[in-house]
Formats: structure tokens, C-alpha cells, sequence
């Protein structure tokens, strides 16, 4: 039978160990069916791509796109290396741009400006800027928001309010300063409005489209409400779905305010299954996130006054709780991504592992989401438990959120972070994440001449962050290839250019293993099941 495609004069990079390396690739009915010239008939397209490099389509295995898409099409933007005075004026020209009493949501501020924010005095220049307007705006974790006077009112959050479970309402004395972490953001994020369904269906449009340019075709999104599913399944029932991607459904919600989530979102999720889109994984958020002391450790956090000298953080859920909850994903035919950013949380989920692959759930994924931090002794139980490092977000390097977690702890531990090579040298299987939009592009190459060098790719930071853990370039592309495809189940269809699978490959403007300059790859051209989906 005649090729739909046949690629020519190029250099193949399969990522496949039986057969890596290819000069052709021949396609039909969307998938490869050769690694090298094919038969051609008269409708066959045949592609000279003249010595260009060619690779498998890139996973992305941790970002958020609906968010990202949303934050694209609907919210004020804005990098991390704002200050708060470059904020002040972004909020000012776009509130230029509402009516009266019109939402302003968007983001993301740095971590490192958690002390100036957390007074009255900010956010009555917030409230300056945004003529009295409701204002939420997210850090660069997207785990705790600056919010305005006006934001705060409609939410109901006065001086008499109490904490809520898993959040902290940041005071300056008595009254709310502006600044809420985890859980304590949901009640702004419950009185922000919503998107029309056509709104979200863009969202997650424009989202795929953006990771098309940075040569992505599968993904799995960390944390999806019922809106995500729907627009997942509109796209993909209407044939422009052009992305593998695996959801992920939130047992708990410390930061987004979606509704359901729990055992009623579990219970609904597989009507949203469609050929592209698997609703797949559960997803728990296990701790928060280290500059806000909110993420669980072995050892303490520095001293301060708020928290003294022993103050360890905490999970969202005791032991038993966490293994119920894996048992019943398992029992469902679900698989499971656990947020844990501290030694102590990753710890709690790999007990709970150990007591689920006991109870005869051999099959079952596991990720662990971010592992920044690993004590020794448990980078050895990842392999033998079968459990993914699903390493991101872009972290290995040095940058704004290295840096705030460097003002909360020891720099003896804070400098350790991110053990990459350790985790590949005892057999785990580590897959690439972007975390997008807590990065602020998707951009899998920057993330791998960071996993290479562990230094800011574009120097826009000295140092590197514990180079010992630096891995090679092979490693790091397999990370975001075949190993992200792995970790999420997609490696059944795509993550490797191999007879059967999914023409899914990207062709790329140099040779990542003859350049210096790895970061700055650019994707010329993507292909998702046999058809270009982005051209430069």
C-alpha cells in the first residue's frame, strides 16, 4: 500500500534504543508504518527535508492548559521579574480598559515579593491602580493570590475571618492585607466569575496551539474541572483535537475553587473519554509549596516569628486518608499524580504506594509531581515502587523561585534541589514537565539544556543549582519524549517515531546534540498523527 508521506535527506532521532537513529519515515492513515522510504502512489507527499533534524513530537506531562489559555486569551500577563511598581502600572492600564466594578485577574508576581505584599499599604496602592476594581492576581507557583479591597469584600473576608482549612489569610495586625496563600485564595476564586463554555473551549484552543509552536503533541493537564472536560471533548468529537492529552481529576482543591472535585468528579469524568483525550488520573495536592512554608519537610523551615524554629509544614491529609483515596483511584482503573514539593510529602505518598502495589494493584501509574526535594534514603523506593518523577516545573536552574526558597530554608538543603541524576542513575523513570503557566512558556527546550548545564540557559542568572544532578542531552529529550509518554500511558501511541505509533514528530531548525546552543532550538514544523499542525 502507498505512503500518505514519506520524509526524506533527513536526520532521524527515533528515541527508540532497538533502532535510534533513521534517514526517512514513511506514513499512512496517521501513523509510521517505515523508517525508511516507502512505496509511493500518485497522492503520496513526499517531504526533501534537506539534512533537517527530526524527532518524536514532544509530552509535556505537567502543565496546565486551560489556564494558560485562559491567562492568554482573558487576564493580565505579566513575568516574574515585575516589581511591584511594574505591576501597579500594568493594573492601571488595563484597568483603563473595564467597566465600574469589572474583574482584573491574571498574573504571575514573584515569590520573592511575598514581604512586600503582605501589607495594608500594598494593596491600597492595588486598589489606586485599579480605580476601587476587584483585583485577584497569582504568584508564580499559582498557589496563593494578591488580591484587592474590593476583591476581598465581595469574597466576604474580613478581619473576623478565620483561616480555612489548608490556607492562611496573611494579616497586617488585625486586617487582611491582601495577600492569601493556598486555600484562602479558593474564596476569591469562587466570586470571580466564569467563563461561557465557547470561552473555555478557546481556551484550550489557543493553549494547544501555543504548545504546537514549541513542537508539543501530548500532555497531561495537573488538575482539570468538569468546564476543561468539556471543552477537551468538544474539540475532539468536532476533529480538532490535535494533541494527545491525559486529564487529570482533582481529589482535592486547595487553589483552583473548582466544583465537583473529590469522589463525584471521579465518578463523571469517564463520559468526557473521546479518542485524543483520556481522563486518566486522579490528582491530590499531598503540600503547597516551600516560600510559603506551606510544603511539608523532614527537617524545619528557618525560624521566624510566625512559625518559630520547629515548624516542619504539613500534607493536606493524614496517611490513611492518602491511601484510602489510592486504593479507590486503583479499584476505579485510575492512576495517580500527587503534588509533593517536600522530602516529608513525597515520603507519606511512597509509604501510601507501597501499601497499594501490596494490596495487588501492580499496574497502576504513579507520578510524583515536582519532587523538588528527595531525602536519600527514598530515591532508591521510585524505581522499585514504579513511581514516575514527574520533574517540573523548569526548577533545575537558578532563578526567582529557587531564590525565595533559599530565604526559607538552610542553604545546606535549599542548594539541593531537584535530584535528577540521582533518580535516572537507580532505575526511576523521570519524565519532563513544564508546569505551564507557572513557567512562563512551554518551551521544552529551555527546561532541557537546563536538566544538561542546571544553569539559566540565557544567563540571565549566575550559578547553577547543585550541578552534580546534571543529566545528558540524551536523558533530558527522552524526559520529554518517550519517558513523559510513560509516565502518562500514552507511550502506547506516541513518545517514540516506531512502526505503529502516531506520526507525531517534530522537524527542528539545527541539531540539539551538534549545537552549544540548545535553548534557543526552534521547532520549524509539527506534526500531529500525519498532519502538519504548525509551520514557522
Amino acid at each position: 500500500m502507498a505512503a500518505d508521506l514519506v520524509l526524506t535527506n533527513a536526520v532521524v532521532y527515533t528515541v527508540d534504543a532497538a533502532r535510534p537513529w533513521a534517514s526517512a519515515l514513511a506514513v499512512s492513515g496517521g501513523k509510521i508504518v517505515a523508517l525508511e522510504d516507502a512505496e509511493r502512489g500518485p497522492k503520496t507527499e513526499v517531504l526533501d527535508l534537506g539534512g533537517a533534524f527530526v524527532l518524536p513530537g514532544l509530552v509535556d506531562v505537567h502543565n496546565h492548559h486551560a489556564m494558560a489559555g485562559r491567562a492568554d486569551l482573558f487576564e493580565l500577563t505579566f513575568g516574574a521579574d515585575a516589581g511591584l511598581d511594574d505591576i501597579l502600572g500594568l493594573v492601571r492600564a488595563r484597568a483603563a480598559t473595564l467597566g465600574p466594578d469589572e474583574w482584573l485577574t491574571g498574573g504571575a508576581w514573584a515569590s520573592t515579593l511575598v514581604p512586600v505584599l503582605s501589607t495594608s499599604a500594598a494593596r491600597r496602592a492595588l486598589d489606586d491602580a485599579a480605580g476601587g476594581r476587584p483585583v485577584s492576581l497569582s504568584d508564580d507557583s499559582r498557589h496563593n493570590r494578591w488580591v484587592s479591597t474590593r476583591a476581598l469584600e465581595l469574597a466576604g473576608i474580613t478581619a473576623a475571618t478565620p483561616d480555612p482549612p489548608g490556607g492562611v489569610v496573611v494579616r497586617d495586625g488585625a486586617e487582611p492585607s491582601g495577600l492569601l496563600l493556598e486555600a484562602a485564595g479558593v474564596l476569591v476564586e469562587r466570586v470571580t466569575g466564569t467563563l461561557t463554555a465557547e470561552q473555555h473551549r478557546r481556551a484550550s484552543q489557543r493553549a494547544i496551539e501555543i504548545l504546537h509552536g514549541f513542537g508539543v503533541t501530548a500532555f497531561q493537564d495537573a488538575g482539570v474541572s468538569t468546564d476543561i472536560l468539556g471543552a477537551l471533548q468538544s474539540l475532539d468529537l468536532a476533529g480538532e483535537l490535535d494533541a494527545w492529552v491525559v486529564t487529570s481529576l482533582l481529589v482535592n482543591d486547595p487553589i483552583f475553587g473548582f466544583d465537583p472535585v473529590g469522589a463525584p468528579l471521579l465518578e463523571m469524568a469517564d463520559a468526557y473519554r473521546s479518542q485524543h483525550h483520556r481522563p486518566d488520573f486522579v490528582k491530590i495536592f499531598l503540600d503547597g509549596v516551600p516560600p510559603t512554608r506551606t510544603a511539608a519537610f523532614l527537617e524545619p523551615y528557618l525560624p521566624d516569628e510566625t512559625h518559630g524554629g520547629c515548624f516542619h509544614g504539613s500534607t493536606t491529609m493524614p496517611p490513611a486518608e492518602l491511601t484510602e483515596w489510592l486504593l479507590k483511584a486503583a479499584a476505579a482503573g485510575l492512576s495517580a499524580k500527587v503534588h509533593c514539593t517536600g522530602d516529608a510529602s513525597v515520603r507519606q505518598f511512597l509509604d501510601a504506594v507501597e501499601q497499594v502495589r501490596a494490596a495487588g494493584f501492580t499496574d497502576t501509574r504513579f507520578q510524583v509531581a515536582h519532587g523538588q526535594f528527595v531525602h536519600p534514603d527514598d530515591l532508591p523506593r521510585f524505581a522499585a515502587l514504579g513511581v514516575a518523577a514527574d520533574i517540573s516545573p523548569f526548577l533545575w536552574v537558578p532563578g526567582v523561585i529557587p531564590s525565595a526558597i533559599a530565604e526559607v530554608l538552610p542553604a545546606s538543603r535549599a542548594s539541593r534541589m531537584q535530584p535528577n541524576r540521582a533518580l535516572l542513575d537507580s532505575g526511576a523513570l523521570v519524565a519532563g514537565g513544564s508546569d505551564w503557566p507557572v513557567s512562563e512558556s512551554p518551551n521544552a527546550w529551555e527546561g532541557i539544556a537546563g536538566l544538561v548545564t542546571r544553569e539559566d540557559p540565557f544567563g540571565r542568572r549566575p550559578g547553577a543549582l547543585w550541578p552534580e544532578q546534571a543529566i545528558t542531552l540524551a536523558e533530558a529529550i527522552e524526559a520529554f519524549t518517550l519517558g513523559g509518554a510513560r509516565a502518562c500511558g500514552l507511550d502506547d501511541v506516541t513518545g517514540a517515531l516506531t512502526p505503529g505509533r502516531s506520526a507525531d514528530f517534530v522537524v527542528l531548525d539545527r541539531d540539539p546534540f551538534r549545537t552549544s546552543r540548545v535553548a534557543e532550538t526552534k521547532v520549524v514544523e509539527t506534526w500531529f498523527a500525519g498532519r502538519r499542525v504548525f509551520e514557522r
